[in-house]
């Protein structure tokens, strides 16, 4: 299985420079946001948004301080997002660490996640990135329209398969999408290029969901990742959505009904997971997830050969092949 470890090499100097940067884009005068932004910095992902905006841009040209911008500002966007999604899901723990709203409360996490995307808007418009700007916030724009469909859909458990990959291009391929056409961007690529950047970014995300869809339901994962969220929070992910289509009406007014009721009970949980199972809804869902690789991976073979297109496709199989 292909690894970030071996991917971070051909990026590993610019990473390292990332890091000096973005930690100085989130300085302030208050002492309490310091120890906030150091906190966050601390416990921060995979970091696969800088690295996609940086391998895009090595992929397209020469890397400059544009670039450095570019990753900076969609990692401030990302962590403000993270931020309040955590407030709005009452969400007190992410990645095993207590979230901000958790140790600050929700009033501090808000006022929080406004100042990151401050900082951001401020390092876009006073380098004059407006076009950069551009693409963030349209990604920003997405994710929000996403989230709100998701929250109108799930109240009536009643997602169609089309609405669904609506709600995933929005939540999670528009900023893996932003990441890649950023990149390119920041090295003064046509806007040809720049859209070709971000399509293959929006299949690589949609991948990306689905195999978080998968993984929620124990598929392929490491021990200690939370399984069964999505149905303890009664979100319709692609495998409950295929299964339930494939279902007599009777089967799926009781598993429904079950999601409604009792989403939170271990027992009703495995009943589920046994039902998805069942039907064909991981091995459906994995399929799909495979199509969006193959559909990615195939639009950056147009691309020249260089390290930088071998460790992006190396992405690409990281991102359906992780276990967590």
């Amino acid at each position: 299985m292909v690894t970030l470890d071996e991917i971070r090499p051909v990026i590993g100097k610019e990473l390292d420079e990332f890091e000096l940067r973005f930690k100085d884009s989130m300085k302030s005068n208050v002492p309490l946001l310091d120890k906030i932004t150091y906190y966050l910095i601390k416990r921060r992902g995979k970091q696969i948004r800088p690295m996609l905006v940086f391998l895009s841009a090595g992929l397209n040209g020469k890397m400059n301080d544009s670039t450095y911008r570019a990753a900076a500002l969609i990692e401030l966007l990302h962590t403000a997002t993270l931020v309040h999604d955590d407030v709005v899901d009452e969400t007190y723990r992410r990645r095993g660490f207590f979230s901000i709203n958790a140790l600050w409360k929700n009033k501090v996490a808000v006022l929080v996640g406004d100042y990151l995307l401050s900082r951001g808007l401020l390092l876009a418009v006073s380098n004059k990135e407006f076009q950069l700007l551009e693409i963030v916030s349209k990604a920003v724009q997405k994710m929000s329209e996403g989230e709100l469909l998701q929250i109108e859909k799930t109240r009536k458990l009643n997602i169609a398969e089309e609405e669904y990959y609506e709600i995933i291009a929005c939540k999670t391929a528009s900023l893996v999408a932003a990441c890649c056409a950023s990149g390119a961007l920041s090295v003064g690529m046509s806007e040809d290029v720049v859209k070709k950047m971000w399509e293959i970014g929006e299949l690589m995300g949609m991948a990306f969901q689905l195999k978080d869809d998968l993984l929620d339901y124990g598929s392929g994962q490491d021990i200690g990742k939370p399984i069964g969220t999505d149905i303890k929070e009664k979100k319709m992910s692609l495998p409950l959505i295929y299964a339930l289509k494939e279902s007599s009406y009777f089967e799926k007014k009781r598993i429904i009904n079950m999601i409604k009721n009792q989403s939170k009970e271990p027992e009703i949980i495995e009943e589920i997971f046994n039902f998805v199972k069942d039907k064909g809804g991981l091995e459906y869902a994995k399929k799909t997830m495979l199509d969006y690789r193959e559909k990615a991976k195939v639009m950056l073979s147009d691309m020249p050969e260089s390290q930088y297109k071998s460790a992006f496709m190396n992405v690409i199989e990281f991102v359906t092949e992780r276990k967590n």
